[in-house]
């Protein structure tokens, strides 16, 4: 059941969209705007066998099941600053628990570090939200993705200062939020 909805999500997030975000940088007590556009297409057998070799991962005998994106986005932001990018990711369920999957999200190039990463997700069959933690160098960054409808999403962004090991996420660096629509 779970891996139905999951793939229902993922289907449901192929195609062009629209963004509208606000950026809390807490540091600097600054609020920024938006816009993005972007494209989910389905990440190919070939391209998802990529996204394991770059992140050092054995081959999978399922890997054609498995749920992946190439993701193309360009940002403008209020203050007229630009940022393009194009990245293949791929999802690796481990466990379910209670319905809940979690598992491993790896890309071939991380948004803060450009270079290969493996994160963690968590996906909630019942309110299709995608949750996706990235430990950067500097940063562990929270996303959260829900699907409203097939053609409405919510994003939150959460980036926290890395804490000491052991400690808690505490310490925030940057709050986005946005609202994604279908084009």
């Amino acid at each position: 059941m779970s891996m139905d909805r999951f793939r229902y999500f993922f289907d449901c997030c192929v195609g062009e969209w629209v963004t509208e975000r606000t950026y809390h940088y807490l540091t600097v007590q600054e609020v920024e705007r938006s816009h993005t556009e972007f494209a989910i297409a389905p990440l190919s057998t070939a391209a998802k066998t990529q996204v394991l070799k770059d992140n050092q991962r054995p081959e999978l005998d399922n890997i054609e099941s498995l749920c992946g994106f190439h993701l193309g986005f360009d940002t403008v932001s209020e203050k007229g600053e630009r940022v393009s990018q194009k990245l293949n990711m791929l999802f690796v369920p481990q466990e379910e628990t209670s319905g809940v999957l979690t598992g491993d999200y790896l890309r071939d190039r991380a948004y803060e570090e450009a270079a290969p990463k493996v994160a963690q997700f968590r996906f909630d069959p019942q309110t299709l939200e995608l949750l996706m933690t990235t430990n950067y160098t500097r940063i562990i960054s929270v996303d959260s993705i829900a699907l409203i409808n097939p053609t409405l999403r919510i994003r939150r962004i959460f980036n926290y200062h890395r804490p000491a090991e052991g400690h808690p996420l505490d310490q925030l660096a940057l709050v986005g939020f946005g609202v994604e629509q279908k084009k």
